[in-house]
């Protein structure tokens, strides 16, 4: 790859139908690691985020210092944010006392404060803009936010009469919703992408749920480890056959 081509593309993927797949298999491993740590391991929220949120932080701090897209790089970065997602929507849902309700409404305000600040910083929240150390900050405190917020909005809807595979029919029902929008509005595509970004985190969160919980709770009771493994093979898979391009700068995703 030449040092032209290089200038002109992003440090994060394109955005294609294999990105949004590979996006859901993550955060449906987020949640089941993330369980796995805080509750089958005994080792608490508190811990758990703590666990994650230092290895996000270097993970971060290597896409921030890659000169280029690196594909496994990315997407660790995006599953080590999926998981101290988890535990940290755990932590303020459960360990704060505060509940679903809150807990959803209280990570939806710092959702919105993360891409109010960087779009005022930077005059734009797109992904094309993610070249540079100071969006590349804004992008992944937004997506660790997002999945935050992702997981508290899941378990929210699947704790009511919906149970887990209807809050699944339901959060993918919505992001079917977004796609015919974005094939057939002229809706703000940014606005779509952040949505569906949003919205695949409950949907792996509620799946990744079902797979795990007892039988008596509405899930399968399947092992968290085993879970977690098929689906990071699945993820390793995917990534290693689906083409690996980054997002162009000049890609038109301009808020």
């Amino acid at each position: 790859m030449t040092d032209s081509f290089k200038s002109t593309m992003t440090k994060v993927p394109a955005v294609t139908l294999g990105f949004w797949v590979i996006k859901i298999l993550a955060t449906t491993f987020g949640e089941t690691a993330g369980d796995t740590v805080s509750m089958s391991m005994n080792l608490g929220y508190l811990v758990g985020t703590a666990i994650f949120g230092t290895l996000l932080l270097l993970l971060v701090w290597a896409q921030i210092k890659a000169r280029q897209f690196h594909p496994f790089l990315y997407w660790a970065t995006i599953i080590a944010s999926t998981t101290a997602g988890t535990t940290m929507a755990d932590f303020a849902t459960r360990s704060l006392g505060i509940g679903y309700p809150g807990g959803s409404l209280l990570l939806l305000g710092t959702v919105l404060a993360s891409l109010a600040v960087w779009h005022r910083a930077l005059g734009t929240i797109s992904v094309s803009s993610v070249y540079e150390p100071k969006a590349e900050i804004y992008y992944w405190l937004t997506i660790t936010m997002s999945q935050t917020l992702g997981t508290a909005l899941g378990d929210w809807i699947a704790d009511g009469s919906l149970g887990y595979l209807g809050s699944a029919v339901v959060f993918g029902s919505l992001l079917a919703v977004l796609a015919l929008a974005y094939r057939f509005t002229a809706l703000s595509r940014v606005g779509l992408f952040w949505a569906a970004f949003i919205l695949t985190r409950p949907l792996g969160a509620v799946v990744g749920d079902f797979l795990d919980k007892p039988i008596d709770h509405g899930g399968l009771a399947l092992s968290r480890a085993g879970a977690s493994l098929v689906l990071g093979l699945a993820i390793t898979v995917l990534i290693l056959a689906l083409p690996k391009r980054a997002a162009s700068r000049e890609l038109s995703y301009a808020a």
